[in-house]
């Protein structure tokens, strides 16, 4: 029914991930956009839009306040109240704005590494000492070592956390979120849970659990932090929200928002609406495409010595491990075969690279080529 086969030619089309490398035969397998074209309700509400011709400042419409709670309630078993909204430019100026809202200066922010960067960033433009707790690979998965966090928590506000982990692909079980919670309550931290991901589960065992709808105590010290930006392919438009139960927590959001935080731009809000109301037939086909492309890195790493990749349960940004190849400088060397990947430095750990396959299938084919002749003629 959609066609995620089809190449689409982003060339000279102000995109940060294909500028890159503009002009150069290396395939861009770095940022985290998709290659797809977005959802065909969310193109229709989006050409009706501009076609009225007054861009000016806007609010969330009912009709999407009401999707967003009927959404969390159909998905995942979250019944959330509409004033619990609090609508962002981004997930990134979320974890910034946590930072600022709900930090006290001198006092840590705990965050997993290796993680997004941005989470490494945030407490320090923040003037917040940053604490980072490991990531561990357990039974074939990436965890949270949870007696560092233990042992750190007295030091820190409020802990950063990714789930489904990015760039690990790790979707954290009820059990682990619950021992985690547990750590937070003892020692009275706040948690901003990063949850952009939540709708690309590619590991049907392992169901996402938004981290406020863990308990009532949960949903009081946390806010939980989603878009519709990474499932539906809409990033550039710029539309996220935080679901804050707290309103203690709340109110110092929208504090620390005020002169800082723009507005979300109309088209965000329309796009955001039309992919809820309309695009998910597009998801579950997006979600089928992305297994199969798994399903292909999963039999390239197989055959590539000094390569392994941890069970990957979500998201589309695969976390290799590359240190038996022994490469000074990994990047470079895959540039030089044909694929630009994200550095593992960049995450916390320079053994790895991050490479995003939401893109064609025959796009990947092409970048595990080139990886593969340059790994097995090392």
């Amino acid at each position: 029914m959609f066609d995620f086969d089809k190449e689409i030619d982003r060339t000279n089309t102000m995109s940060l991930k294909w500028d890159k490398y503009r002009g150069l035969d290396v395939l861009p397998m770095w940022v985290a956009d998709m290659d797809f074209v977005s959802p065909p309700a969310v193109l229709d509400a989006l050409t009706r839009r501009v076609a009225h011709g007054v861009f000016g400042y806007s609010r969330p419409s009912p009709r999407l306040i009401e999707l967003i709670v009927a959404r969390l309630q159909t998905r995942y078993g979250w019944t959330i109240q509409p004033e619990w909204l609090v609508f962002l430019p981004g997930v990134v100026p979320g974890l910034n704005l946590a930072c600022r809202a709900w930090t006290t200066p001198g006092r840590g922010v705990l965050t997993p590494s290796p993680v997004y960067y941005p989470f490494l960033q945030a407490p320090g433009f923040n003037e917040r000492p940053l604490l980072t707790v490991p990531m561990k690979e357990e039974s074939g998965r990436w965890t949270l070592d949870m007696e560092e966090l233990e042992r750190q928590a007295p030091g820190a506000d409020l802990l950063l956390l990714c789930n489904p982990h990015n760039p690990g692909g790790t979707v954290f079980t009820r059990d682990e979120l619950t021992a985690i919670d547990a750590i937070a309550e003892r020692h009275n931290l706040v948690i901003c849970s990063d949850e952009i991901h939540c709708d690309l589960i590619l590991d049907p065992a392992a169901p996402h659990i938004p981290y406020g709808a863990l308990s009532e105590g949960a949903a009081q010290r946390s806010a939980v932090m989603m878009a519709p930006s990474k499932t539906f392919n809409i990033a550039g438009l710029c539309c996220a929200f935080a679901v804050v139960p707290n309103e203690r927590l709340r109110i110092k959001l929208q504090q620390a928002m005020r002169g800082i935080s723009a507005d979300i731009n109309l088209l965000g809000f329309v796009a955001a609406e039309a992919a809820y109301e309309g695009g998910e037939s597009w998801h579950c086909g997006l979600l089928d495409y992305l297994r199969g492309n798994l399903t292909l890195i999963e039999e390239a790493v197989a055959r590539w010595p000094g390569v392994t990749l941890a069970r990957h349960q979500a998201t589309y940004l695969a976390w290799l491990d590359v240190s038996g190849l022994d490469l000074e400088h990994p990047i470079p060397f895959f540039e030089q075969a044909g694929v630009g990947l994200s550095p593992g430095a960049q995450f916390g750990d320079g053994r790895f690279v991050r490479l995003n396959f939401g893109c064609t299938r025959a796009t990947l084919r092409e970048a595990l080529a080139r990886m593969e002749r340059a790994i097995l003629a090392r």
